[in-house]
């Protein structure tokens, strides 16, 4: 099942109920209005919404017409987002470019810090730069949207906890990272809004590709026009999702409507590129002894979509956003 929110001038949009070529859509009935208002209830929505979704593959001429534009975040606003980074090679390039050393425990125990939920971009939103010399990056990720999570939940048993998976651009300002971190308190200041992308889809959706609690897709990232990175989001992911529940929950439960980032997706072979800058800029310090790509400037354009290696398919649909300098006006 596939599912979105259209922007009807609330604060949590409007629950929309997709085809799964994403042309199509039905606005959910009462009284699942919003996709948290869904998830709060998933027992009585889920079959409900499936239903819709199936009359919309079944009958083009079923619903409307989707208008991207008028999409925003699954969840424009989220009880909790916790990132996690579980692919161990961004970890140790990053904090290789910082001059940081892995923690001892980075295999056996997932990093992950709790950011901000109260306001995420919508897939085309355009992200407004306050300060070029924050050094903006954009970071690829998988996405998962939880239900309700007990406390002391073992890795074995969280897959029931997913209801749903998407991709995001976890938006980071790396300049300002080092100063946050060197407080050992975590990050505020270098972790703006996160973007997502149109579509949420419920795990069987990506059929085979969804195994062991990883998505396994190709990870496509388009930097200016130019395609950067085609990294394999399943093989590297040293930490499943199933082990990143079961590591929140250890000492807390979590309601559903969380967000769960699986970190930036990172492969080990260089030829696969990149799906964030600080990695590109690692590797060539340590080629060339300096970074040669710039960080992020006003005018520059990122799109990133995961595609299934089996069908070729776009179930999440496409991030495509344009950095814009903020004017003193702006207040988002």
């Amino acid at each position: 099942m596939k599912l979105a929110t259209k922007r009807n001038g609330s604060r949590d949009g409007r629950l929309l109920v997709v085809s799964r070529n994403g042309l199509t859509a039905m606005p959910a009935p009462d009284p699942w209005l919003t996709m948290q208002n869904a998830l709060d209830a998933w027992g009585q929505a889920e079959p409900v919404l499936l239903a819709i979704f199936t009359e919309l593959n079944a009958d083009p001429s079923y619903g409307h017409a989707v208008d991207l534009k008028q999409l925003c975040a699954p969840l424009p606003r989220a009880y909790e987002w916790l990132d996690a980074s579980a692919f161990l090679n961004h970890v140790r390039l990053v904090r290789q470019a910082r001059g940081v050393a892995a923690p001892e425990s980075l295999e056996g125990d997932p990093l992950i810090y709790q950011g901000g939920s109260g306001d995420m971009l919508g897939p085309h939103e355009n992200f407004l730069l306050r300060n070029e010399s924050w050094g903006l990056d954009f970071e690829a990720e998988v996405c998962a949207i939880l239900g309700d999570v007990p406390q002391g939940i073992a890795a074995a048993d969280a897959a029931c906890t997913i209801r749903l998976l998407t991709i995001v651009n976890d938006w980071t300002l790396r300049n300002l990272v080092p100063e946050e971190l060197a407080k050992g308190f975590g990050f505020v200041q270098s972790k703006p809004a996160t973007a997502f992308a149109p579509f949420a889809v419920t795990p069987d959706e990506l059929a085979n590709a969804w195994s062991g609690g990883r998505a396994h897709l190709e990870m496509r990232v388009t930097y200016n026009g130019q395609t950067v990175g085609s990294a394999d989001t399943g093989p590297e992911m040293h930490f499943s999702f199933f082990d990143l529940i079961a590591h929140i929950a250890k000492t807390r439960r979590f309601c559903a409507g969380t967000l769960l980032g699986s970190g930036t997706i990172s492969n080990v072979d260089p030829s696969r590129g990149f799906s964030c800058l600080a990695e590109q800029r690692t590797r060539q310090t340590i080629a060339h002894g300096k970074p040669l790509t710039p960080f992020m400037s006003p005018g520059d354009t990122i799109r990133i979509e995961a595609f299934a290696h089996h069908d070729g398919m776009s179930p999440f649909g496409a991030i495509d956003q344009t950095v814009v300098a903020a004017t003193a006006a702006d207040t988002r």
